[in-house]
């Protein structure tokens, strides 16, 4: 089982939104305000609280960030 299938089975959905030359993921963390994400070669790593997340993204330019309890992650293809 894949790192995303266990993120997804576990503690709540990713959303994956494929556009002509982008991917998006959004992640609802609800109030969660203790949460940090990074992506390095390919994987996305999420820290909630004392929790660490991973999961993998398509390869291409990767950006992500949190706002208002949403983790986007965009990858440029």
């Amino acid at each position: 089982m894949s790192s995303q299938q266990r993120f997804v089975e576990s503690d709540g959905p990713i959303s994956r939104y494929d556009y002509d030359d982008t991917v998006v993921f959004a992640i609802d963390l609800g109030s969660a305000s203790d949460a940090h994400v990074d992506v390095v070669d390919g994987t996305v790593m999420l820290v909630v609280g004392d929790q660490q997340y991973e999961f993998e993204v398509p390869e291409g330019d990767a950006e992500a960030f949190i706002k208002n309890g949403v983790v986007t992650v965009e990858v440029r293809q």
